[in-house]
């Protein structure tokens, strides 16, 4: 009797903390789709099902970028409501924003647009006035102990509800797009403890961001959705095509959400300017060749804040993972933020959200622009039409320029230890506001250097006395994206982001300069990107395509089991019995077994995963009449015929893999290492002559890539 001509639920599944088989998966779906297509043929329901099968696709992806850009959209108008909660609050309706409160107001200057009536700090809200030493105080106090608060509710919230919340969900979702099973990363938990607690951490003013973040709460959205479909619920490489297989259907579907997700953005308008990017720029002076040299020299700075953020934030997570600290999330994220809200409060350029400082460091200084940035001496002369010509800095200018020093300082020392946190922390923003202070601090440098030397050689040729040479604005654009490109390791993606994030098409090749210098400085001073570096300190089994493999190994150097190793555990086609799989499986944790025809000949016939064996027996036991432990189990596609009164015979072809994927034991390495990239592979078996020798999984070839850049080969910590 074959009972698995019915399908049994739970065959074909993934155990937590397990690696897909990507080619099982791919080859089930093309016999479920072959399936549809030639039922589709014999009726017209039938046919409306497959129809509905292939618009499926593009459902779910409407779905996605509805939810994404809903959310993307909540998160930024919360957090910025709450950021300014700090400060004070609108008495005209406490659920607007100061910039919004002071929108609707009718006792409001330009100049002053953002001092309004309807806008109370704590102070005047406490003891009615807001000027002198104790207003300060009060002003102070309440800004820390909004800080704590939020920091504590989403520290809180993360440690009981949802510890997969934490983080920016990047690394691992890396890794779970290359075929890794995390339970409940992905579920639906994680995604409100995520989309609350993000809104709750940036607003608590610590140097993180949430574009990151952003990431996870979207892969949430996806996976979440993906569960009202079957074919995607029921595939794990359907919901994953975008890592080792992105045929072209998943890019034009990536597209269609992008497109969905951008136009909920817009009908949301949450950055309150009618655009989609986070910082609009509108510059009005090209750039000359002669500024590529400063702008290598912000990417030069890039990667070396890239290289040092990466090695003493690795350094301290893992401090973090190895000693007591890792028990105390709560105090060390209340103790972190206390610091940065301390600090932070006295220095406008620290006390506003990154954001906010990022999109006043990118802004080009106009007539009407009351920013200590824009404070120059002759402010309104207009010799050049609209525009402003270089002119010297004024007093306000001087001033900002030394807390932009501090800011600089306190960003780069706080970020290192905040990132990793038990909270929602992203890093695009803070990378960016590094880059942008020093941008800026080098741009206005640069500026005054035009305007007092405009005769030296440098200048003579393209800046006149009293043009418009340079802008600082555009120095704190390249310097953000030098800086995020040394953390990330990004430079193509890197460029059109900034693109995207700035609306600055214009100066592409400026920030393709500084992208390409910041990543070949922080290369040459070590290979990973933050990312990478988390994903190898967490030990999660993620292969890294864009890394070569280029030692001299065999297969045989790296399979499992050595010389003088315990044979290879393999079960025979037809002469092993329940109780003797059994024993095999209660006694060994191997994730699946080679079929072999003998222990004798060793001639291989399949691989059976240890899941779907377990999860036969059990199902066998319940359903089947007859079987026992000493009945004996097939993988053959015949059983020979039984003598009487013997038990049933158990018959498990069904689940076998008669096509696992094997090499040859003098196959080398990097050959091994290139199928399992490009294959997702999550084991492959070694022959010589058609006998089987043993078998390399995905955790054996991380171990050994490790071993062979003198690394320690037992932080792989998964199967």
């Amino acid at each position: 009797m074959d009972f698995l001509e019915e399908p049994i639920p739970g065959v074909g599944t993934y155990d937590d903390f397990n690696t897909i088989d990507w080619v099982r998966e791919k080859s089930r779906d093309r016999d479920r789709h072959r399936e549809i297509t030639n039922k589709s043929k014999e009726s017209t329901w039938a046919l409306i099902h497959s129809v509905s099968d292939a618009f499926s696709g593009w459902l779910l992806m409407l779905l996605i970028g509805l939810l994404s850009g809903s959310l993307a959209g909540l998160i930024d108008i919360s957090a910025h409501w709450m950021t300014d909660l700090k400060e004070g609050i609108c008495t005209g309706g406490f659920w607007f924003n100061h910039e919004h409160c002071c929108w609707n107001s009718e006792h409001v200057t330009f100049e002053d647009r953002d001092k309004c009536p309807e806008w109370n700090s704590w102070s005047q809200l406490i003891i009615n006035t807001d000027q002198g030493a104790f207003a300060y105080i009060v002003n102070y106090f309440m800004y820390v102990l909004w800080a704590l608060l939020f920091a504590f509710l989403a520290v809180s919230l993360v440690k009981a509800f949802a510890p997969y919340a934490c983080g920016s969900g990047i690394p691992e979702i890396k890794t779970i797009l290359s075929g890794f099973i995390i339970r409940g990363y992905l579920g639906k938990w994680t995604l409100v403890i995520k989309t609350i607690t993000l809104v709750l951490a940036v607003s608590s003013g610590l140097s993180l961001g949430k574009e990151g973040p952003l990431v996870h709460v979207a892969c949430c959205c996806g996976n979440i959705l993906c569960h009202c479909f079957n074919k995607y619920r029921k595939n794990e490489a359907k919901r994953r095509e975008v890592s080792y297989y992105f045929p072209l259907k998943t890019l034009w579907r990536s597209f269609f959400a992008a497109l969905v997700a951008a136009f909920t953005l817009r009908s949301i308008n949450p950055f309150g300017n009618s655009r989609l990017v986070l910082f609009y720029v509108e510059f009005h002076t090209p750039w000359h060749l002669f500024e590529l040299v400063p702008f290598i020299v912000l990417g030069i700075f890039g990667g070396l804040w890239g290289a040092l953020f990466i090695r003493t934030n690795i350094a301290w997570c893992r401090k973090r993972k190895t000693t007591q600290l890792g028990k105390y999330p709560v105090v060390e994220v209340l103790i972190v933020t206390a610091i940065t809200a301390i600090l932070a409060f006295p220095n406008e350029y620290t006390r506003m959200s990154t954001s906010e400082l990022i999109s006043e460091l990118f802004n080009d200084c106009g007539l009407l622009d009351s920013s200590k940035l824009c404070d120059y001496e002759n402010h309104f002369n207009t010799s050049k039409g609209g525009e402003l010509p270089d002119r010297p800095a004024g007093q306000g200018v001087y001033s900002a320029m030394w807390q932009l020093a501090l800011t600089l300082i306190l960003k780069i020392v706080i970020t290192i230890f905040t990132f990793g946190m038990k909270i929602p922390s992203g890093l695009f923003i803070p990378s960016m506001a590094v880059g942008a202070i020093a941008g800026r601090l080098l741009g206005v440098g640069m500026e005054q250097l035009a305007y007092y030397h405009h005769d030296w050689g440098i200048f003579n040729s393209w800046c006149s006395q009293g043009a418009d040479c340079i802008t600082p604005g555009l120095y704190a654009m390249v310097g953000a994206a030098a800086c995020l490109g040394g953390v990330t390791r990004m430079t193509v993606s890197l460029v059109v982001i900034m693109f995207e994030l700035t609306g600055g098409l214009e100066y592409i090749v400026p920030l393709m300069a500084a992208a390409m210098t910041s990543k070949w400085v922080a290369d040459a001073l070590g290979r990973e990107g933050i990312y990478d570096a988390h994903i190898r300190l967490n030990g999660y089994p993620f292969l890294e395509a864009k890394e070569e493999f280029a030692h001299k190994t065999l297969a045989m150097d790296v399979m499992k089991p050595r010389r003088n190793d315990p044979l290879l555990t393999v079960l025979t086609q037809d002469s092993m019995t329940v109780e003797d799989v059994e024993t095999i499986i209660s006694e060994t944790t191997y994730s699946g077994f080679p079929v072999v025809v003998s222990r004798e000949s060793q001639r291989l016939v399949g691989f059976v995963l240890r899941r779907d064996l377990i999860i036969s027996i059990e199902n066998a036991r319940k359903k089947q009449d007859g079987v026992v432990s000493t009945s004996i189990i097939y993988f053959t596609e015949h059983s020979p015929p039984m003598p009487p009164y013997t038990p049933p015979t158990l018959k498990l072809r069904n689940i076998l893999d008669l096509s696992p994927f094997t090499v040859t034991d003098l196959t080398p390495m990097e050959i091994v290492v290139d199928i399992f990239r490009k294959l997702g592979l999550r084991q492959c078996l070694v022959t010589h002559n058609g006998r089987l020798l043993g078998i390399i999984t995905k955790k054996d070839v991380l171990k050994h890539i490790a071993q062979m850049a003198n690394q320690d080969p037992d932080s792989i910590l998964f199967n």
